[in-house]
């Protein structure tokens, strides 16, 4: 508690819940990140230390989201202060559930995403030639998460400071605004529920393991190690594979998992095993209309909106029929694709001025590379997106008729759009704005995480910001320790961002800036109604600053002799001079 309640955690808090889309979302008091941001930076932190104290949440606004069944989601939105709490405790909670949880749990983690599931269940049918698969859908698991449990299993993990063990507690019984006080269940919508469902099904994975990849044996086994780190088990494997005992491997992404065997009978006594464990130790049902086994040799298994299939290709050195991976988009992701499109073909049809038509036309274009970047891991996601493309096209060619021609790419906007789809002959354009071609997909192979990658370690840091190579880590390290007094919160975060931002350079200069020469300057200063917007701020020399609002004619002109600016570095001086009301600089 002592490390949740600290001041640099709780304004890290405040710069992760800022980024996130859902700080704009009201809770019950109806206020969201926007009026928290002017709050000085000491207040705000003393008012969350006080909250911890003695810890009472807020009621928690209820939302139901359609889902693609027609049913309805249920979304649980605590208020902005609960948001902020929960994301303190979750920044310290996570690393140590990290370093317990298994290697193929994928959902809600860091650096981790659905990529790195489908490459393990791709590896395990085309590497590991585990064909029988066990598709388990639990019923409700979010609304079912005994709290009991979940406190007792946190505790397991080395999580028993009490005081935190009945903040949560209190968190899971939040009232529900116009339902009441939940017995059970983790409210999807908070911001450490996806990290308490993990805490839920880490035992899952571990069970699972346990029957096979963890089982001890008599003799001691010579494991190499593989270059990424791991132990290579093909030896223990091998021992194992003697025995009557069922070879069994899992994957999972959140509530979502399947269970690779061998042998169908070992698949049968599994599925049976694991729907009594998940009752009995987990108080978990399981959805017997959508769980069952799949021969993938047969038969697609549907995992997190692809289908996978083993496809026989040849035979191996011993004769045996070589069989690899085959995957498409599934159909009922098709169908909410094409549907998609042609809502945001049809926003496209309905405004003919160019400024609007710009605004669907970029929508469209940005719902197009989300998905070519989520599905184009399927080997066959060429062929899936041109069968989707040939309704697409035609309902381009109908709605928009004269306005959708072929562009001349000299005249083109869309930076982005013509680099990626430059070499595509069904780029068209609409008011000469770029309009993605939703056909042009190339496969790529999908990815297992690599394990230099890890926020919690000195070297993981080091890989995952290489693009902050030459930035002066000590210098922003003082800048969060040490915040500019009885300035918002807003700005000084804003002040962190942007040192990262430009990389420790002024943004006049360009050189890179000493600690005791940083200077935050506002655009439009606070006298003319500016405020502490990330755009109205800028990084820049000390100097710099003085000369930017400088007035008396002396002072300028050894300000200008002392930094010998260039004359693009002056016009830039001018600009923030005029955007201060202030006359440019001769």
């Amino acid at each position: 508690m002592e490390i949740i309640s600290s001041e640099e955690n709780i304004g890290l808090a405040y710069r992760n819940i800022k980024v996130n889309k859902g700080s704009k979302t009201a809770g019950v008091d109806g206020k969201t990140i926007t009026d928290m941001k002017n709050w000085d930076r000491a207040r705000l932190i003393t008012s969350i230390q006080k909250s911890l104290e003695w810890y009472v949440p807020n009621k928690v606004r209820r939302v139901e989201i359609p889902k693609a069944d027609g049913k309805k989601r249920p979304l649980g939105i605590p208020t902005i202060r609960d948001r902020l709490i929960q994301q303190s405790i979750m920044q310290v909670l996570e690393p140590i559930c990290e370093g317990k949880f298994h290697e193929r749990s994928n959902g809600f983690r860091p650096n981790r995403s659905t990529e790195h599931a489908i490459a393990q269940a791709m590896t395990m049918i085309q590497q590991r030639n585990l064909y029988y698969v066990i598709d388990i859908d639990i019923k409700g698991f979010f609304d079912n998460v005994s709290h009991g449990k979940l406190l007792k299993q946190m505790w397991t993990l080395g999580i028993r400071d009490k005081k935190l063990i009945c903040i949560i507690s209190t968190m899971l019984k939040a009232e529900v605004a116009g339902i009441g006080f939940p017995e059970k269940g983790t409210p999807q919508g908070g911001i450490i529920s996806p990290l308490l469902s993990n805490i839920v099904l880490n035992e899952l994975d571990w069970w699972i393991t346990s029957q096979w990849e963890e089982m001890p044996t008599r003799h001691e086994y010579k494991c190499n190690i593989h270059s990424n780190g791991t132990a290579n088990k093909n030896p223990i494997y091998l021992a194992l594979r003697r025995t009557a005992l069922k070879e069994c491997y899992i994957v999972r992404y959140a509530d979502d998992f399947k269970i690779f065997c061998r042998k169908r009978s070992d698949a049968v006594k599994l599925f049976e095993e694991t729907k009594q464990w998940l009752k009995t130790r987990l108080g978990l049902d399981i959805n017997l209309e959508k769980s069952k086994i799949v021969n993938v040799k047969r038969n697609y298994s549907e995992y997190l909106g692809f289908k996978l299939k083993a496809k026989p290709k040849g035979k191996k050195q011993n004769g045996e029929t070589k069989y690899v991976v085959v995957s498409h988009i599934n159909e009922k992701v098709n169908r909410k694709i094409l549907m998609r499109a042609n809502g945001y073909i049809k926003d496209m049809f309905h405004h003919t001025d160019k400024e609007t038509a710009y605004r669907c036309i970029g929508q469209y274009n940005a719902f197009v590379l989300g998905i070519h970047e989520y599905y184009n891991i399927a080997t066959e996601v060429s062929k899936d997106f041109h069968k989707i493309s040939f309704h697409v096209n035609r309902t381009l060619k109908d709605k928009l008729k004269t306005r959708l021609k072929r562009p001349d790419l000299s005249k083109l906007k869309g930076k982005a759009i013509i680099e990626r789809y430059q070499q595509s002959r069904e780029l068209r354009s609409v008011f000469d704005m770029a309009v993605a071609p939703i056909a042009y997909v190339q496969h790529r192979n999908p990815m297992w995480k690599r394990t230099s990658i890890n926020k919690y370690t000195a070297e993981g840091r080091a890989s995952i910001h290489q693009n902050l190579r030459g930035l002066n880590m000590n210098i922003l390290l003082y800048l969060m320790r040490n915040p500019v007094p009885h300035r918002s919160v807003e700005y000084n975060d804003n002040r962190i961002s942007l040192y990262s931002g430009q990389l420790g350079k002024c943004a006049v200069t360009g050189k890179t800036l000493k600690r005791e020469e940083i200077h935050c300057h506002h655009k439009v200063p606070r006298y003319l109604k500016g405020d502490d917007s990330y755009g109205n701020l800028r990084i820049v020399h000390v100097d710099v600053h003085k000369l930017i609002h400088a007035q008396n004619a002396e002072l300028i002109q050894r300000l200008v002799k002392d930094l010998q600016l260039t004359n693009h570095q002056m016009k830039k001086v001018n600009a923030l001079r005029k955007a201060c009301g202030l006359n440019a600089i001769e």
